[in-house]
């Protein structure tokens, strides 16, 4: 959610920290700030709104040392003014967090009535004054640091950062994502890769629990229960023109245009092709869907809708009964879980809280599971029997659509391997589906061109209040998701609906203000949907109908506007359907003027619940 920066180097650090903190803009912040030592001295910089605001200020008041800490903030407690900023300092303690300190006003009366005073809204400054608390009665940084991660509950990651102190740092981590790079001579901290790909490409990873003593000599890695821990080295490969707009307006832009690409590097890295066998699915052999009775899956927001799409898919093709889950409600209705089934994560982080804190529900209660992830270092595809990366590259925009679009495709492999698995499917079967998952970069690629025609449609689209998505079978799910989309980062309310559902309530809201999006692809359930559509038309709704030239010819006559998709396999329709509405919601939010990269309120990885 927030994003942390520390370095302990051999040049200048408050540069470092403010270029590194610029790569950790898309997880979505309010605030930021850096606090340095330089010659012993401990002293800060804190600014509201963006990074360049907290630059102008470094320009007047600059910041020396070569030791440092940095955050973005994305409030949980208190407003984004520059008191409720980061890093938070009490005496000679500097501190940055990510997460949510649940004890913390217990903490806050001890420390009041010890005659300290706060002056900011957060949780976080408690951390700042339990620790000084702790030096005053003569501990030392380290043991001070110690001491504070013993009495705090709750989600965090952690960085300290002392007066008098030029060659040391204490980072920790409970629920909250951080990792240690290593330098020549330099050592860093980093609440995510992309921040340290700059300067180091060798990162240790802290696990749940686990605190690290840090100097320009290395790490030193203790568990919660105090014992040294020995954790891996492993080298990072970020594709750094994955992290440029590269001509593009906007990272969201950007990433749209991406999918044809990484859906096709997803395909080869999970599919066998060859000119002289049928094509073939190459997962690990631990996917073996053989004597699996039922699949839960699990997850959020837009993973949350790949997974009811997926629902439909290992039904209908491999006959698994599935039962869909928002993580955020999983474990407090303590559903009952069985040897036999599975359990399916998916998130795009891989750090999700909720969906991480679900998935640790569920261990030794089922019989595998399983994390759809895009990134394989994360913590619920550690922490998970099986990690499937799906290969969409580093995802910069808030809103998801890359990374959507290949979750669909690696959980469209997994059903398809659980029909081939449970005798459903056999190879001339498995290699149609393949053919139909293969020819679907070509066919988004033809998607795409629709942008300027979506664009004008944009335009009258940006000036309503209201907006219903409908869809039929797996295409509401897609409903769902093209409505979050557009709220996402336009601001304008929407709702999907299951087509069918139309009449249970929502017609109440058709009059000639509402557009009305039906994504409906020419397959079984067309006829029935074009009824819902004209019950909207017939109540003089403004219809946008989404289909293929078939579906337009038989149904566009009274829509207020029509768009013509490729023809597509009526299974994996939702795949390509993503398409236009992640253009709609882009189009529509540039209409508006909103920040369609950083949209308010939201950020990329959601790291508390």
């Amino acid at each position: 959610m927030c994003g942390i920066v520390g370095v302990l180097g051999l040049h200048e650090a408050a540069p470092l920290l403010v270029e590194a903190l610029k790569r950790l803009e898309y997880r979505g912040y309010d605030s930021a700030g850096i606090a340095t030592v330089n010659a012993g001295k401990l002293d800060r910089r804190r600014a509201v709104g963006k990074l360049v605001n907290l630059s102008d200020l470094l320009v007047h008041e600059p910041l020396a040392g070569k030791s440092g800490i940095g955050h973005t903030r994305w409030a949980t407690h208190g407003a984004a003014t520059t008191t409720n900023a980061h890093p938070h300092r009490s005496g000679p303690v500097a501190v940055v967090h990510n997460g949510i300190i649940e004890n913390f006003r217990e903490l806050r009366a001890e420390l009041t009535a010890a005659g300290l005073s706060f002056e900011s809204q957060t949780d976080t400054e408690t951390v700042a004054l339990l620790a000084r608390h702790y030096i005053d009665q003569d501990a030392a940084p380290i043991e001070a640091a110690r001491q504070t991660l013993k009495r705090l509950h709750g989600a965090f990651a952690l960085c300290f950062l002392f007066e008098g102190e030029n060659d040391l740092m204490i980072a920790a981590r409970k629920g909250s994502p951080l990792a240690i790079g290593h330098g020549e001579g330099e050592m860093f901290v980093g609440s995510d890769a992309i921040a340290l790909a700059p300067m180091t490409d060798r990162v240790t990873y802290l696990e749940e629990g686990d605190y690290a003593v840090i100097t320009r000599a290395g790490a030193v890695i203790y568990d919660d229960a105090d014992r040294l821990a020995n954790r891996a080295e492993t080298r990072i490969e970020l594709d750094a023109t994955r992290i440029e707009k590269a001509g593009y307006k906007h990272f969201m832009a950007k990433e749209v245009a991406e999918q044809p690409v990484v859906i096709a590097d997803a395909l080869r890295r999970y599919v066998t092709s060859g000119q002289d066998a049928l094509p073939a699915l190459r997962l690990p052999a631990e996917v073996d869907f053989s004597g699996v009775d039922r699949i839960t899956m699990v997850a959020c927001g837009t993973a949350s809708y790949a997974t009811h799409v997926a629902k439909y898919w290992f039904e209908q093709i491999a006959g698994i009964a599935v039962e869909i889950d928002i993580a955020s409600e999983f474990r407090y209705r303590e559903p009952p879980l069985s040897p036999q089934q599975w359990a399916l994560f998916v998130s795009q982080s891989g750090e999700t809280a909720d969906t991480l804190a679900a998935l640790r529900y569920t261990r030794d209660k089922v019989a595998k599971i399983v994390a759809v992830v895009n990134v394989p270092t994360s913590s619920i595809a550690r922490e998970a029997d099986l990690a499937l990366p799906i290969m969409a590259g580093v995802e910069v925009g808030v809103a998801s659509t890359k990374a959507f679009t290949c979750q669909l495709i690696t959980l469209a492999l997994l059903a398809l391997k659980a029909a081939q698995d449970r005798g459903r499917l056999d190879a001339v079967g498995l290699a149609k589906h393949l053919g139909d998952l293969a020819a679907l970069p070509g066919l988004m690629n033809h998607a795409l061109a629709l942008s300027p025609a979506i664009s004008a449609i944009a335009e009258e689209l940006a000036e309503a209040q209201d907006v219903l998505f409908l869809g039929r079978g797996a295409m509401y799910p897609l409903a769902l998701e093209g409505a979050l989309k557009l709220k996402e980062i336009s601001y304008i309310h929407a709702e999907g609906y299951a087509s069918g559902e139309l009449k249970h309530g929502p017609i109440a809201l058709i009059d000639n203000r509402v557009p009305v999006i039906v994504l409906a692809p020419r397959d079984a359930l067309f006829e029935k949907t074009v009824s819902n559509m004209q019950e909207v038309m017939a109540r003089h709704g403004k219809v946008l109908l989404i289909s293929d030239a078939q579906g337009i010819a038989e149904a566009g006559e009274g829509c207020w506007r029509t768009l013509t998709m490729p023809q597509v396999a009526d299974a994996f329709a939702p795949i390509l359907y993503a398409l236009p509405a992640q253009l709609l919601a882009y189009h529509t939010a540039i209409a508006k003027g909103t920040d369609v990269d950083q949209p308010r309120n939201l950020a990329k990885s959601v790291t508390v619940e």
